[in-house]
């Protein structure tokens, strides 16, 4: 599902840094993984590389058998936008959409028909236990609920990856939980490969394979 062959990233400027050192990484399909370390480790640096977000400065990803060193910028965002569902720590919800309007907004992207796109933003707002927050604005719901939408416009064309970055990050406590088990949940219902960049350790115990990082570089890949 997931390969990382040799991947590594550098930013120039004054001088170079080197996020990134070369990594080799395979993810199977239906995974949930945790990619953990401290601040600067290179952790969100690799998901956003996974994701499409960022360019690879050596090696080679692929996604879904797709090399995305290898397209176009129009073709990595056809990638992103039919293949990965991201979920920030911050929401990212519009201030003026509604729920439905948010969790929707993906497929009017795609062109999907108007009646078309409700009932599917509908039936992802159900699935997040939400389907009677349709009309209300992201500033009237709580912290729990804004993430669940944002999960819910993350599955929108239910992608084969999703790409969470501190996704309990923003969250009380009992609110994260309910996060990750919600998570969790649709990953299994779903069988969707999910990544999740986190310094919680309670969410990094919870999935099934932990990736620590630091300095750049991978130091430990165990499952638990």
């Amino acid at each position: 599902m997931i390969t990382l062959s040799q991947v590594s990233k550098a930013y120039n400027g004054k001088r170079q840094v080197t996020a990134l050192h070369p990594v080799d990484l395979r993810i199977e399909r239906g995974e949930m993984v945790a990619i953990v370390g401290p601040s600067g480790s290179g952790k969100s640096t690799l998901l956003n590389l996974i994701g499409g977000l960022d360019r690879a400065t050596s090696g080679d990803i692929a996604i879904d058998g797709e090399t995305l060193g290898r397209l176009s910028d129009d073709q990595l965002t056809r990638v992103r936008r039919d293949k990965i569902g991201f979920i920030f720590q911050f929401f990212n919800l519009l201030p003026s959409l509604s729920c439905l309007e948010n969790v929707a907004l993906p497929l009017h992207l795609r062109g999907w028909a108007r009646a078309k796109t409700a009932e599917r933003a509908r039936e992802l707002l159900n699935l997040v236990k939400l389907d009677h927050r349709l009309d209300h604005l992201p500033e009237e719901l709580s912290g729990g609920e804004r993430q669940r939408v944002a999960i819910a416009r993350a599955l929108s064309v239910y992608p084969p990856v999703l790409l969470a970055d501190e996704p309990t990050g923003n969250l009380d406590t009992a609110t994260g939980k309910d996060i990750l088990a919600l998570i969790r949940d649709l990953h299994q219902r779903l069988n969707t490969t999910v990544l999740i960049v986190t310094h919680d350790m309670a969410v990094a115990d919870s999935c099934p394979r932990m990736i620590r990082l630091r300095d750049g570089r991978i130091v430990e890949d165990v499952a638990q």
